[in-house]
């Protein structure tokens, strides 16, 4: 079992180009790579696009812009696209070949960058924390999967799914997401961030698919520590159209919110 999303091969003219392990396989398509790691990996983009001490990322919004292959090379390259004292918006984007083999465009990502000043005197978090991680209880979800992104997580749940109100649960990613680098904050965050779909759900999984395209995460403070909770529920239209919405949590309190656009469909064999 690999102890990694990714491997860093080199950097060319078209950006950092990375090979992914068995580990970004998505739960929908072993063919696919699972929304987290490459949003984990887009931000780890944005954290360095030139970086300044006295900024850090408040917003993060996360566009799959299609399936992102799990096999074969792709690149990663960032841009600062607004400028300032105070405010800056830095972008990057994942890459990758095509059916007919040109590079394009797969998944992009957009940050609003804030400079830091002191106001310990006002903090505030308006969501109850979440119940502790040794109230919860541990589910092996990587049961009869073979290897996938579910295999890299240490999942344990404060609540039953399918059951009344918010689905609750403490994630933490076990591997690396570049081989032999140190996971940041934002980047563990990022790692169980998409998440927040299937701990929200309340539809079954063997006759629908609920895809996410898309994760916004606005972040009033940095998570501490090894674990990140989510509570989250998911609302579905008339339509096979959905939204998640969630909060983050580290074992202190609140650090966020997230929300996500789903496409829900009905399975085929079905």
């Amino acid at each position: 079992m690999s102890d990694c999303y990714y491997e860093l091969i080199d950097v060319d003219a078209t950006g950092e180009r990375f090979r992914a392990t068995d580990l970004v396989r998505s739960t929908w398509s072993a063919d696919i790579q699972h929304g987290a790691p490459p949003s984990a990996l887009l931000v780890r983009a944005l954290e360095r696009c030139e970086q300044r001490e006295d900024t850090r990322l408040s917003r993060v919004l996360v566009d799959l812009l299609g399936p992102v292959p799990a096999t074969g090379d792709f690149w990663v390259r960032a841009a600062r696209e607004r400028t300032g004292k105070q405010i800056e918006l830095v972008t990057a984007e994942m890459l990758a070949p095509g059916p007919d083999g040109t590079v394009r465009p797969v998944a992009r990502a957009s940050g609003w960058r804030f400079q830091r000043q002191d106001t310990t005197d006002v903090v505030h978090a308006a969501e109850a924390p979440l119940r502790p991680l040794s109230q919860a209880r541990s589910r092996d979800m990587a049961e009869h999967w073979d290897p996938n992104y579910l295999h890299s997580i240490d999942w344990r749940w404060l609540t039953m799914p399918f059951g009344d109100g918010p689905g609750e649960s403490w994630l933490s990613p076990t591997v690396d997401l570049v081989k032999g680098e140190t996971l940041t904050p934002l980047q563990r965050l990022f790692t169980v961030a998409d998440d927040a779909n299937g701990i929200g759900t309340k539809i079954d999984i063997r006759a629908f698919t609920f895809l996410n395209t898309d994760l916004a995460v606005h972040l009033h403070r940095i998570p501490d520590g090894d674990w990140i909770g989510i509570r989250a529920e998911t609302d579905y239209g008339p339509d096979g159209i959905g939204t998640t919405r969630g909060t983050l949590f580290d074992e202190h309190g609140a650090v966020g919110a997230i929300q996500q656009s789903v496409l829900v469909r009905r399975r085929q064999n079905r």
